[in-house]
């Protein structure tokens, strides 16, 4: 028993623990001497605590003690009001015996998403929100490119850790040995929730605090976390206007005038719509010089077609929701803050979109994209927009052609535009979403000699930093040119977008932007081998297709209809939120009470994955399997089971340890390749050793 004499006192009595040594009694006194003057003065401990974790929640997402406590000077009572989220949060410990561990416990959770913001802030420029906790999935993919092995260890380390003390301090933590008084603490929190919704609306009418944010990082600044996170987390949808009525939709379309018939020319060109990953033009830095013009084809093009600045709805991430906007016509700003709607409503509803609307004029839809199908649930999702087909990065058999952040290169883009051209005899429609210049960036030279290097940065680390993304643009404006040539060599009209989804996550704001643009404006570019006329102008994401279907005679759509006609109205904003209400989450008074639209059945991939042969190598169980359009996503299945399965090339897939026998069901599917392993497709089936299929090296012949 001598060993246990060293257990605190509090696990001893848990576990009755039986050392003989007598309490001390002046230990006790003191004890219990503390702990009453604890209880006494629980409130005002428990505020001051509140004071103390969100300064410094704070200072994590500011990145500054100073920055916080300029934020505590300049904006007082909205600091406070903080302050009392945090408190009123702490207050239910009052109705449990373990008051220590309920306040322990509520305060990590604020802490942890405090160091949470902090670290996000510290990768992109908008701060963590509820929905991102929706996007755990995507994030845990794309983790690897920022952090490293060793950094995930150690954070999955110290959750774990941090877990195993909570459980400690659940079983040592004192328990309140007094009157809990539910009846009196019950109203207390009541009257708490009350008192702070008040407050809320209060702050609301004199303006120092707002659930719209046109900037959501500008938002959390001046608003606080606590506050700013709890809008992200609750606010979600569009709320139904004033008034909501048949009356009411009728008036917006009937504010619109005469709707203009669409006169599309014959043939009818094909639509291609490119969204940029990160892409804008650097020369607009103020400070930033370059050894040469990084994006030389992009400047001759602006020169000879339109061209001009792309508003987005975000800056350095949420690349889907300048998609979203682009590809419906919506706005994300009557949305909940931070909400993403590929993880919300388009997952469950169809939604009005270019591919439905494009797709009643003939066109057949085809949406390409060289990262995983799952990502940000667009293999979904692209059903509920009305696309026909999707070939994501599984389905390129180029997935090894890959940057030094591990992303596939766009050119890998440009065969599955022209096999998405091919695939029909009708005019066509393809939205094709690139991602090679994705963050982050290396802070660390990665190329021993960059074709282009950079000046003018601060640090050595920014250097590294621009140099990296620079370079990546620079060959994302070779994708662009290529692509151009490549439809130029084509006998078929057609007409391009081309637009960068948001600013990368190099930390700009407003001031570093030359001219009037801010952060949240990209560039954008309209090829055509139409003969159309050049204009400059400035897009919203919302307005880019409606613009592009403007100025080729086409008039359908409700929204794309709308931004064609309305843009210029002072009731603009207004009227495009009841529309927006309608078409998603109302009774579609636009659409006659109907929903028009019907989910697709996506076709994955272009060219289908087929199996001709199997040919037995050697009885060690080797087999060849010989097909068409294999690709490094490509598994080969008996009776479905999926099987390791080695890519040798693009009509040869290698299978060892097997020893297949006469009827078993064979194919390849193709798995995701994000961890979930889902199969997105399959091959056709053969069944084994019936009619000609092969069984040895030396039998010749097709199944």
């Amino acid at each position: 028993m001598k060993g246990l004499s060293k257990f605190p006192h509090s696990l001893k009595k848990k576990f009755r623990l039986r050392t003989g040594k007598p309490v001390d009694p002046v230990k006790a006194a003191k004890r219990k001497k503390r702990n009453d003057f604890l209880n006494r003065y629980s409130l005002l401990i428990t505020f001051l605590c509140s004071f103390a974790g969100y300064f410094l929640i704070e200072a994590m997402a500011r990145h500054s003690f100073a920055l916080a406590f300029t934020f505590l000077d300049d904006r007082t009572k909205v600091f406070f009001y903080n302050v009392l989220i945090i408190f009123v949060t702490l207050l239910p410990a009052y109705l449990f015996r373990k008051r220590a561990f309920y306040r322990v416990l509520v305060s990590v959770v604020w802490l942890l998403l405090g160091v949470t913001n902090g670290v996000v802030l510290a990768n992109r420029v908008t701060p963590l929100t509820g929905p991102d906790f929706r996007m755990l999935d995507d994030a845990l993919r794309v983790s690897g490119k920022y952090f490293s092995v060793l950094q995930m260890i150690m954070v999955a380390a110290a959750v774990v850790v941090l877990i195993l003390l909570l459980i400690f301090y659940l079983i040592v933590s004192p328990k309140f040995t007094g009157r809990r008084r539910p009846a009196v603490w019950i109203p207390v929190l009541a009257l708490s929730v009350l008192a702070m919704t008040g407050l809320t609306k209060l702050y609301h009418e004199k303006h120092l605090l707002s659930s719209y944010f046109s900037n959501i990082a500008n938002a959390y600044l001046d608003y606080g976390f606590p506050y700013s996170f709890g809008v992200t987390v609750f606010d979600t949808g569009i709320s139904e206007p004033n008034g909501y009525s048949e009356e009411l939709v009728a008036g917006v379309i009937r504010g619109e005038g005469p709707a203009a018939e669409t006169e599309l020319s014959d043939p009818a060109p094909n639509i291609i719509v490119v969204q940029l990953e990160s892409f804008f033009d650097p020369s607009r830095v103020r400070w930033l010089r370059f050894s040469e013009d990084p994006v030389p084809n992009w400047h001759a093009l602006s020169e000879k077609y339109s061209s001009g600045l792309y508003t987005v709805p975000t800056v350095g991430a949420g690349t889907v929701n300048t998609e979203f906007e682009t590809v419906t016509g919506m706005s994300l700003r009557f949305f909940g803050a931070g909400e993403y709607p590929y993880k919300g409503i388009l997952l469950k509803d169809t939604c009005e979109s270019a591919a439905y609307v494009l797709g009643n004029l003939g066109y057949t839809a085809h949406a390409i994209h060289n990262n995983e199908a799952d990502f940000y649930g667009r293999k979904d999702v692209y059903s509920n927009l009305g696309f026909s087909s999707f070939t994501s990065g599984e389905y390129m058999n180029t997935q090894n052609d890959v940057n030094a952040n591990g992303w596939m290169r766009d050119r890998n883009l440009i065969p599955c535009i022209t096999d998405a051209l091919d695939a029909t005899d009708n005019e066509d429609f393809v939205f094709v979403v690139s991602v090679q210049p994705h963050g982050a960036y290396p802070t660390e030279p990665v190329t021993e000699n960059p074709v282009i290097t950079v000046s003018g940065t601060a640090t050595q680390e920014e250097k590294y930093a621009w140099e990296y993304y620079v370079n990546e643009i620079h060959e994302e404006d070779q994708f662009v040119a290529d692509l151009i040539a490549e439809l130029e060599s084509r006998s078929e009209p057609a007409v391009v977008l081309f637009y960068g989804d948001h600013l990368p996550t190099m930390g700009l704001t407003d001031r570093d932007i030359r001219g009037r643009a801010t952060v949240f404006e990209t560039d954008y570019l309209i090829w055509d081998n139409l003969g159309l006329e050049r204009k400059s102008q400035t897009l919203t994401s919302y307005q880019g297709v409606a613009e592009v279907m403007n100025r080729l005679g086409i008039h359908e759509g409700t929204m794309f209809r709308y931004q064609q006609t309305m843009k210029k109205r002072s009731t603009y904003f207004y009227n495009m939120q009841i529309l927006q209400y309608d078409l998603l989450y109302g009774k579609r008074y636009a659409y006659g009470l109907t929903n028009p639209w019907s989910r697709t059945i996506l076709a994955m991939g272009e060219k289908g994955i087929r199996v001709d042969k199997i040919q037995k190598m050697s009885p060690e169980g080797i087999y060849y399997v010989l097909g068409q359009n294999f690709t490094q996503s490509c598994r080969f299945t008996v009776n479905g089971e999926v099987l390791d399965t080695t890519y040798l090339s693009a009509d040869t897939l290698l299978v060892r340890g097997i020893q297949l026998e006469k009827g078993d069901w064979v194919g390849v599917s193709v798995l995701s390749n994000s961890g979930s392993h889902e199969i997105l497709g399959s091959s056709n089936t053969l069944v084994y050793g019936v009619g000609r299929l092969t069984d040895t090296a030396r039998e010749e012949g097709d199944d």
